[in-house]
């Protein structure tokens, strides 16, 4: 278990590297994909064990349908298969799931499991998991501030933060992407916005327990001041 006292109520994960992965291993990209599944279970079961309330994770971007048509399928599939293999276990441990993102597009049948897995997990406690599927940034914010201007509603800081998917939960102190890749991707780019950014050079297939301590340990290591600045450090008279 991580030693490290100074947590992060919500740790956001951008899970890349499951192709790379793959074709190192001259295998098929969802054998990556699979392995990253298995990854995503490690991460969940150490959010758990040290007290981590809030995880979201980056599983399938809005620009994710431009890959090759049987990558897409397979990775439609997997998310099937998973979660009803997957979600017994899950609600067992307290976990309650959420999916964000826009179903339109999504196979009826997959938009039932999603709906279904979250009405099932809706009172759970121990761990808020987001699944950011079909998701983009943007989409996040257009769609948020469509159904507001809609609505007849004042579009201020607020009423954004209280529309946009990711709601109500805080925004995420920490955002981990894997992969060595320096960038956000269009994930939660609103949320974001003050978030402390840990790049670990690791492919998510490999991210592990102990990736994820090195990445709370920086956490801690941080001062984080919002735009503030340093309080000025008060001088002792002789």
């Amino acid at each position: 278990m991580s030693p490290v006292k100074k947590l992060p109520q919500h740790v956001a994960i951008v899970m890349d590297g499951n192709g790379r992965w793959a074709q190192k291993r001259h295998l098929p990209r969802l054998a990556g994909h699979k392995r990253g599944v298995d990854a995503l279970k490690t991460v969940i079961q150490a959010c758990l064990s040290r007290g981590i309330p809030i995880l979201t994770v980056f599983a399938f971007s809005s620009e994710n349908w431009s890959r090759p048509v049987g990558e897409v399928s397979g990775l439609l599939e997997l998310l099937n298969v998973a979660l009803r293999r997957e979600l017994v276990a899950l609600h067992g441990q307290g976990i309650r799931l959420r999916f964000l993102g826009s179903r339109q597009g999504l196979a009826p049948d997959l938009c039932t499991v999603l709906s279904d897995a979250e009405q099932a997990t809706h009172a759970n406690q121990a761990l808020m998991l987001n699944v950011c599927f079909n998701y983009g940034g943007r989409w996040d914010i257009v769609d948020a501030a469509a159904r507001l201007a809609a609505a007849g509603a004042q579009i201020t800081e607020a009423s954004m933060n209280a529309a946009l998917s990711l709601a109500p939960c805080p925004d995420p102190d920490l955002l981990i992407r894997t992969g060595d890749e320096h960038r956000l991707s269009n994930f939660l780019l609103w949320q974001c916005a003050y978030s402390e950014l840990y790049f670990s050079p690791v492919l998510w297939p490999d991210f592990d327990a102990a990736e994820l301590d090195l990445a709370l340990g920086a956490y801690a290591s941080r001062e984080r001041r919002f735009g503030r600045t340093r309080p000025a450090t008060a001088v002792v008279p002789a």
